[in-house]
């Protein structure tokens, strides 16, 4: 297992503009999905190349590419929906799932109403998108179901994860990799992390 902090320049300059409550809707909408699109591409170092033949306009030559088959990218809803609109511009042709999941405020604990995945979901690599990584639960469930489902292959990619996530996570299932654009100080009484950068969905779908 291991937690992947980006902390990269451009990656710290979008994520400071994304906190910023005066950030508008369409932006921070902007600014999840290009984040996004960074998490997945350090997530996809190790992806395994086919060799291909090409013809450029020049000669015939040797190169690589991708199978999108191995793969599959599924968003917990609603907020993950706001990562996956980025990370299909760069793999567009990967398998999409769905995993609904709401977190019960008094519990705290994530309610699941809807899933739905690739039928060869086994097969593939699964790649979870959530922008937070809070108290862990719906991450926790997600990884759960990919796992009955004979997934082998799980990564995690959020945007924001506080301490307390990871370290449930973890624990919990240490062959899972996390990716994160930056780790926060913690979560407050209400499960919020801090500073963070309040309701992602919220934020996605302009609802204040």
């Amino acid at each position: 297992m291991s937690v992947i902090e980006l902390n990269h320049p451009l990656v710290l300059h979008k994520v400071s503009i994304l906190r910023d409550k005066s950030t508008g809707t369409k932006e921070f909408r902007e600014l999840a999905e290009e984040i996004a699109m960074f998490l997945c591409y350090e997530a996809m170092k190790d992806a395994v190349l086919d060799d291909v033949d090409v013809e450029t306009p020049m000669a015939k030559t040797k190169g690589k590419r991708i199978n999108e088959d191995r793969y599959a990218f599924v968003p917990i809803l609603r907020a993950g929906l706001g990562m996956s609109n980025g990370i299909t511009k760069i793999v567009p042709n990967a398998k999409i799932g769905v995993i609904g999941l709401y977190r019960n405020e008094e519990t705290l604990e994530p309610v699941r109403y809807y899933y739905k995945v690739p039928k060869d979901i086994k097969n593939r690599e699964v790649l979870l998108l959530d922008p937070m990584l809070a108290t862990g639960g719906s991450a926790l469930d997600a990884i759960k179901m990919m796992k009955a489902d004979g997934v082998k292959k799980i990564k995690f990619l959020c945007l924001i994860a506080a301490p307390e996530g990871l370290k449930r996570v973890t624990e919990a299932y240490p062959d899972v990799d996390i990716y994160c654009a930056q780790i926060d100080d913690h979560l407050n009484e209400i499960g919020y992390i801090v500073p963070g950068l309040g309701d992602a969905g919220d934020r996605i779908f302009g609802i204040k």
